[in-house]
């Protein structure tokens, strides 16, 4: 069955110091390209905040998960604040799995993550 790699990336900035980026679609080694120009775009300072809004994201493969580890690595070097917002509960599995819970925070809704990491 082909399949079209589709991915959006949405930029949703939420006031001076929080922006929320939506993805929505499958995050793979197709797509990671438009994740990344997304975040690569981004200007993260110290005390900014950055949501990864996931409620739209449908899969993940192992060259979606570096991605999004890049970008926390970024946003610690920065000293900016990086949540993980509405994860379908499949995903979370997986990185619950892989330790990365240790490594990212997650948050049941965007507004609760905006809320915890203002």
């Amino acid at each position: 069955m082909p399949h079209d790699h589709a991915l959006t990336v949405t930029l949703q900035p939420h006031s001076p110091h929080v922006q929320v980026l939506v993805v929505a679609g499958d995050l793979d080694h197709h797509t990671t390209r438009r994740l990344r120009a997304v975040l690569d775009e981004l200007t993260l300072a110290a005390g900014d905040a950055l949501v990864i809004d996931l409620s739209a994201l449908t899969f993940c493969d192992s060259t979606g998960i570096s991605i999004l580890i890049a970008a926390h690595q970024r946003a610690q070097q920065a000293g900016a604040a990086l949540g993980l917002a509405a994860m379908d509960s499949d995903i979370a599995h997986i990185f619950q799995i892989m330790g990365l819970d240790r490594l990212f925070s997650f948050y049941d809704t965007t507004d609760k993550a905006i809320a915890a990491l203002r």
